[in-house]
């Protein structure tokens, strides 16, 4: 839709600039407006970057960070020399009937900081627009922003997305936001330039407050009193304000303590929000960024209320539960990790540091996010974000979606483009998406084969700095074309199998021809016919070539082998997914297990006794350490549905396969999942010489259970079944 389409002649406002500069970065904007008699009303509005909208002084809504991050126009030489294929921008919208009072009202908007106006991404400066339209006694009524609303300097006087806020409460305008503040001193506010977009609606869930927890006060540091809110999170304290006028009050977050029991600076990613005072009881929270954090300090006169959780509200719809309390622990905090990765419409790889939608994180861990939360609409709306990251003239998917600088691979990130449309089908059952980003698919190969030197994928650019896989322990082993031709003949042989349901058989034996192409050149390159590994077999080496049908009957015994004397993964965020999950696959469930459960430093084990709340982005014991709070290592987590739990069939669960796979170290174990034909259950035990099942069906689901290579019929309802324990496998066997 188009501007006009959506907000008829609203302006665009902003503050006129001061000596050709721009004269505030979090504004407040004034317009009024007469009804009489509301039956219905209903408000359209933008601040950018973020922004809080108040009718008559009350806030509306109990959304946060909007708008949903986008690429929201285009900016000049950027990406450098490309040009993305499409922008757009979200419309929040909201039934404010409710709201509305005889006569006057008053709509008061504060906006300003957020991805927009992000100084490292930055669109422009900020700027805001509104409609309110419906009916009263006298008809239908629509009022818009125009050069009449008034603006002026907010209390948030300074901050980055990233890091900081700053809020004055001795300004003159803590209190703006409602009708009896008098704002006949401020100016008028100056049309802004449009945006050169597509206005959208979207029904994927914003940020809100989604938990509140209570803080435990450790003692006083250098820094003020220090706190632990008992798990690391993402949002912020909640304070309020005791000190004397003038006074400052300052919050500092860290993920970790030092051993002399300090907030670590190495993990606070310089995260600050400052409160100046204005005497009055106030109680505050940042109003345009959250910080990623467990810890935190207060310096000055305030008392901690308690921390405000705060992510896209998405549901936990997966559940899993066993008598392990590793495996429990690496569910639980896997689904923490992904939940305070979700804001603002994206999937981001760490929530302080860089906060993007890392293509190659995302595509990565979508699997299990799909698997154990409510996420289809959230998905659909980054699936867009991918689509719209791709440059017209090449083909090229950025690394992030919405692009922002940053690095990557041309295989682990730009296949982003096929593998989330492709899970998205595969748990959704709905090809749509997949249709509509099929041609950017095979612009996206076309880049590719025209980046290959000797049919090997090499990089983006010649000379550009170039990922692989990512976040191994030693030093990276696997070369970035060995990891990223894996990626693009995976995404190959994925359009292959669904080429068909979108009436693009004609495409296939292209795609095939150039698999084949790939794969020899990938056996040629890296194969050792001495001995049937590739690269060693090293960090999951075996794994990637096995995944896409390559090696000899040597390559997945030296595999097994390999891993069964190592005892733990020696593997990347690419290669732990894919060795735990080819060897579920292969039948080789026990060895999976035991290599989530490992009990060496290098594990998941690792991470939890070091205290870990979130998944880490290294691994305990690497030879590097930076963010602790990164969903990439949990893309394991989808064995625990896939495999242990074993819910897996056709796509979109049409027809549902129950298969668990049983295994050492588990006794008892119990779990479930939404699929679009309802809820999934799945519940086992262990006695001495039985195990037995209780497996839950919903209504009109066409199901069947699998067990010692038998198949079962299942009804609607619960289902139960006893057998005698199966006969221990010897691994690789």
């Amino acid at each position: 839709m188009t501007r006009e389409e959506v907000f008829q002649n609203a302006l665009w406002l902003s503050a006129a600039e001061q000596d050709g500069a721009e004269r505030w970065h979090f504004p407040v904007l004034r317009g009024r407006f007469c009804v009489h008699g509301v039956k219905k009303a209903t408000l359209y509005v933008l601040g950018l970057g973020f922004f809080h909208c108040y009718l008559n002084g009350k806030r509306v809504g109990e959304d946060l960070f909007l708008p949903l991050n986008s690429d929201y126009e285009p900016r000049p030489n950027y990406p450098e020399g490309e040009i993305l294929s499409g922008h757009r921008v979200y419309v929040p919208q909201y039934d404010v009937t409710g709201m509305l009072k005889e006569g006057e009202n008053l709509l008061a908007l504060h906006f300003g900081g957020g991805w927009y106006t992000f100084e490292d991404a930055r669109f422009g400066g900020p700027k805001a627009i509104w409609r309110i339209f419906g009916e009263d006694e006298n008809g239908p009524f629509s009022f818009v922003s125009s050069t009449e609303d008034r603006i002026h300097d907010s209390f948030v006087k300074d901050g980055s997305l990233p890091s900081f806020e700053t809020q004055d409460y001795l300004s003159d305008t803590p209190e703006s936001f409602g009708m009896e503040f008098d704002d006949s001193a401020w100016e008028k506010a100056v049309p802004a330039p449009p945006l050169e977009t597509e206005y959208l609606f979207s029904d994927c869930p914003a940020d809100r407050v989604c938990a509140r927890l209570s803080v435990r006060l450790l003692g006083t540091t250098e820094d003020g009193h220090l706190y632990d809110c008992g798990q690391n999170t993402t949002g912020y304290p909640v304070l309020k304000l005791l000190g004397k006028r003038g006074e400052t009050v300052t919050v500092r977050f860290s993920e970790e303590l030092t051993p002399e029991g300090t907030l670590n600076p190495y993990h606070a990613y310089r995260q600050r929000v400052v409160y100046r005072t204005d005497g009055e009881a106030r109680t505050v929270r940042p109003l345009f960024t959250w910080f990623g954090f467990r810890y935190f300090t207060v310096s000055g006169d305030a008392e901690v209320l308690g921390v405000e959780v705060v992510h896209s509200d998405v549901r936990a719809s997966g559940f899993f539960e066993s008598d392990n309390p590793l495996l429990n622990w690496l569910h639980d905090t896997f689904r923490n990790t992904q939940l305070t990765n979700m804001h603002a419409g994206i999937p981001s790889d760490c929530p302080h540091i860089e906060r993007r939608g890392y293509t190659g994180d995302g595509q990565l861990v979508c699997h299990a996010a799909m698997d154990l939360l409510d996420a289809e609409s959230f998905y659909r709306k980054w699936i867009s974000d991918i689509a719209d990251c791709q440059d017209k003239l090449s083909g090229h998917v950025q690394y992030t979606a919405p692009y922002t600088r940053c690095g990557g691979g041309p295989g682990g990130w730009g296949c982003a483009i096929v593998e989330v449309p492709y899970q998205y089908y595969r748990h959704y059952g709905k090809t749509d998406l997949f249709a509509a980003l099929y041609p950017g698919m095979l612009r996206y190969f076309d880049y590719l084969e025209a980046h290959s030197c000797r049919d090997v994928v090499v990089s983006d650019q010649e000379g550009a700095w170039c990922l692989g896989d990512w976040c191994t322990p030693e030093s990276i082993l696997l070369p970035p074309p060995f990891v990223n031709n894996y990626f693009y003949v995976r995404s190959l042989l994925r359009v292959i199998e669904l080429a068909a349901l979108i009436g693009k058989e004609a495409d296939i034996p292209l795609l095939e021809e150039r698999a084949a192409r790939k794969k020899e050149t990938l056996t040629a390159c890296y194969f050792n016919p001495m001995d049937g590994n590739f690269l060693g077999c090293r960090q999951g080496a075996n794994a990637f070539m096995l995944d896409i049908g390559l090696g000899d009957e040597r390559t997945y015994r030296n595999l097994v082998a390999y891993y069964r004397n190592l005892k733990r993964f020696d593997t990347g965020i690419f290669g732990t997914e894919i060795v735990t999950r080819l060897l579920f696959e292969r039948g080789d469930g026990q060895l999976a297990v035991d290599l989530l459960l490992s009990e060496d430093k290098i594990s998941y084990d690792g991470m939890r006794r070091a205290g870990a709340t979130t998944i880490w982005e290294y691994w305990p014991g690497s030879l590097y350490d930076r963010s602790h709070n990164h969903p990439m290592f949990g893309a394991a987590v989808a064995c625990l549905y896939d495999y242990l739990l074993g819910i897996g069939g056709s796509a979109g669960y049409r027809k549902l396969v129950i298969a668990p796979v049983l295994a050492e170290g588990i006794g008892r174990l119990a779990g479930g999942r939404e699929i679009p034909g309802g809820r999934v259950t799945v519940f086992y035990e262990k006695r001495e010489n039985t195990v037995s099942f209780r497996i839950g069906i919903p209504e009109e689901q066409t199901a069947v259970f699998v067990f010692a290579g038998e198949r079962y019929p299942l009804t609607a309802g619960e289902n139960f079944f006893e057998f005698p324990m199966p006969e221990k496998k010897t691994a690789g066997a």
